[in-house]
């Protein structure tokens, strides 16, 4: 009788010593949230802010004509459409083009990441690659000279136009990523995509020389039907993309449910990291940049939690699960 409990006692905490080391060689479990457009320079203020407090930092596909003041609008052209044309519009003046770049290069120094989203917010499905590389070589142009263009020469900050040559993060309007667009990403110095979906969270995947990570597809509502982790997606399933800030608590608490569910299920699982994505825009009254700031407040702070730029997760991904990013 004695030697079986000593037997199952050494058994027992042999699998205790096991466990415990499995779980202190696991990865720590990384979320990227980021933002597509950049434009509103309150929501600049506020995420920024809130980044201070909650030990995350962002990355932000910014869109250069919102570095371009309306009356300058004809200095860009998009492949296939007339000079002076975006999609999302312009800065409405030079001066708030200028609040938009201080933003950004704040940012930037705060260490969050500045990334591509090119300039006039087209759908590129059907671009060929000197299409993307023609936008992609705008965007640099733009933003290297945003400073002069707005009247603010003496301001630019030293280091700029090196940090704008920097930039090597790329995501394209509508998600829309074909081949040609990988190609010009590869010829134009860009290191990682976020472009493409994914059925759930999955690690990145090389394409064409390209480091391609994909928004996954995460249960929500009451159904549990997937839907792209983005608020946009959200907002087109909530309310069909029509306002409705009186229900905002109700979407608000769905958002959150979906992203909290999404990050237990790979923080007690195989630590994939989670990928959220927002814009510039607070659909339904703020509902789903609410619902990313509890999600954020709620685990950032965790010691086994990174909530990391696209960069910084390249660089810990390194060598993980096969992973080899160490030459892109």
């Amino acid at each position: 009788m004695l030697y079986r409990f000593s037997l199952c006692l050494a058994l027992f905490l042999g699998l205790s010593t096991l466990s415990i080391a499995e779980e202190a060689n696991r990865p720590r479990q990384l979320l990227l949230v980021s933002f597509d457009g950049g434009g509103d320079n309150g929501l600049w203020q506020r995420s920024r802010d809130f980044a201070r407090k909650t030990d995350i930092r962002f990355t932000y596909f910014l869109s250069c004509s919102l570095v371009i003041a309306r009356e300058d609008a004809t200095a860009y052209k998009g492949p296939h459409h007339k000079a002076g044309r975006s999609n999302i519009g312009f800065a409405q003046t030079r001066e708030e083009a200028r609040t938009r770049l201080s933003h950004v290069w704040q940012a930037h120094r705060e260490g969050h990441e500045i990334a591509s989203h090119t300039c006039g917010h087209f759908d590129g499905a059907d671009w060929s690659v000197s299409d993307w590389k023609n936008e992609m070589q705008s965007f640099r142009a733009i933003l290297s000279g945003a400073w002069a263009t707005n009247d603010a020469a003496a301001e630019e900050p030293e280091g700029w136009n090196g940090f704008v040559a920097g930039i090597d993060g790329f995501r394209a309007p509508y998600l829309s990523a074909p081949d040609s667009l990988f190609e010009a990403a590869r010829a134009e110095g860009f290191v990682y995509d976020a472009s493409t979906v994914t059925k759930g969270p999955l690690m990145p995947k090389e394409r064409k020389g390209v480091l391609a990570f994909g928004l996954p597809l995460i249960p929500e509502g009451p159904k549990s039907r997937p839907i792209i982790a983005m608020d946009y997606n959200l907002f087109i399933r909530h309310s069909a993309g029509v306002e409705n800030p009186s229900r905002s608590a109700e979407f608000e608490e769905r958002a959150y449910a979906a992203f909290r569910t999404a990050f237990d299920r790979q923080y007690e699982g195989d630590r994939i990291p989670l990928q959220i994505g927002l814009h510039f825009v607070e659909m339904n009254g703020g509902a789903y940049w609410r619902a990313m700031e509890r999600l954020v407040t709620e685990v950032c702070g965790q010691p086994d939690v990174g909530c990391v730029t696209y960069r910084e997760a390249i660089k810990e991904m390194e060598g993980r699960e096969g992973q080899d990013v160490s030459g892109l």
